[in-house]
C-alpha cells in the first residue's frame, strides 16, 4: 500500500517524465531530444584521513552503512552517497537505470565535488559493481576497491537465476517480487528486523528504478555480473580489490582474477548478503585493517 510520500514521489516522477517529453515535444525540428538534467544526489561527508566512498546496493539507501559509519569516521573522511532512484537522491525517469548511468553520476560527483581526489570505494551488491566499473573506466579516481558481496563474479548458473528474478521484475509487480528474492539471502541468524526493513524499502523504491536497476548488472551484452563476461572484466582491473563473498567456491574462483598488489577474496560465513549488518564489527576490523595495510 503506497504511502502519501510514496504518491508525491510518483508524482513528482511523472513530471519529470512530462517535462522531458515537452523538451521532445518544443525541439520537434531537431533528430535529438533534449538532454535531461543530472540527477541530484544526497551524499553526507563526514572525518578527516583517507577519502573513502560508500555506495550502497539495489533498493537500498546510504543508511545500509549506519553501523560503519561511526567506525570509519573516527579514522577516514567518509562521503556516502545516495544513488539515483534512491534513498533522498533525484528519481529520473525510466530509461536512465543502466549500470553507465549510475558510473556517470559517480565520476561526476567525485570530479565536481572533489577535484584532484582518489577514493577508498566499498560498495556493497549493486554498489560493488558500480564501484568496479568506476574503478575499470577512471582508475584515477579510485585508490582501491572493497566490494561487500558486490555484484560480481557470480556463476552462469547463478547467471540464469538472476535473468529470471529480472524477467519476473518486469512482469510482475516488484512488491512481491523483490522480497521473494530476498529470502535467498539471508543467514539462518540473520536478524528477522533486518528483513523487514529491507522489504519495506524495496516496496517504498519506484518501481521502475526497482525493474531497471537489476537486469543489466547480470543480463545482456554489456553485463559484468556473471560468467566469464565477469571473470574477463574483474581480470583487467588494476587497483587493488578486497573482495567479501558468502561462497567458497565463488571464492575460489574469484581469487586469480585481481592481480593489483594487496587484493584479497575472503569467504565470510554466517552472514546473509549485507554482510555488513550480519557480522558489523567483523566487518569494521576487516575493512579499516585492508584499508590501513594499502600504504
Amino acid at each position: 500500500m503506497a504511502t502519501k510520500a510514496f504518491d508525491k514521489e510518483r508524482r513528482d516522477v511523472m513530471k519529470l517524465a512530462g517535462l522531458a517529453a515537452a523538451a521532445v515535444a518544443l525541439g520537434a525540428g531537431s533528430t535529438q531530444a533534449a538532454p535531461l538534467a543530472q540527477p541530484r544526489l544526497f551524499s553526507t561527508d563526514v572525518g578527516k584521513g583517507i577519502p573513502v566512498l560508500l555506495l550502497h546496493g539495489w533498493t537500498c539507501d546510504s543508511h545500509d552503512w549506519s553501523w560503519q559509519l561511526p567506525v570509519l569516521e573516527s579514522t577516514y573522511r567518509v562521503v556516502a552517497v545516495d544513488l539515483r532512484g534512491h534513498g533522498r537522491s533525484d528519481v529520473p525517469p525510466s530509461g536512465a537505470y543502466k549500470p553507465a548511468d549510475y558510473v556517470g553520476d559517480i565520476e561526476r560527483f567525485i570530479t565536481n565535488t572533489y577535484p584532484g581526489e582518489s577514493f577508498v570505494v566499498i560498495g556493497h551488491s549493486m554498489g560493488g559493481q558500480i564501484g568496479a566499473r568506476l574503478a575499470a573506466k577512471r582508475p584515477d579516481l579510485v585508490r582501491a576497491l572493497v566490494s561487500v558481496d558486490g555484484a560480481l563474479g557470480f556463476s552462469e548458473h547463478v547467471g540464469q537465476v538472476f535473468s529470471k528474478t529480472a524477467h519476473d521484475l518486469m512482469n510482475g509487480d516488484p512488491g512481491v517480487v523483490v522480497p521473494a528474492f530476498l529470502q535467498f539471502a539471508y543467514d539462518k541468524r540473520t536478524d528477522p528486523a533486518w528483513k523487514r526493513w529491507h522489504a519495506r524499502r524495496a516496496q517504498g523504491t519506484p518501481k521502475h528504478v526497482v525493474r531497471e536497476s537489476f537486469g543489466p548488472l547480470f543480463v545482456g551484452p554489456d553485463q559484468v555480473g556473471a560468467g566469464e563476461a565477469s571473470a574477463t572484466f574483474c581480470k583487467n582491473l588494476k587497483v587493488p580489490v578486497y573482495h567479501l563473498c558468502r561462497d567458497p567456491e565463488q571464492a575460489d574462483r574469484m581469487r586469480p582474477w585481481f592481480t593489483a598488489a594487496k587484493s584479497k577474496v575472503d569467504v565470510w560465513a554466517d552472514a546473509g548478503h549485507w554482510i555488513m549488518q550480519d557480522r558489523v564489527d567483523d566487518v569494521n576490523r576487516a575493512i579499516t585493517a585492508w584499508i590501513d595495510a594499502l600504504s
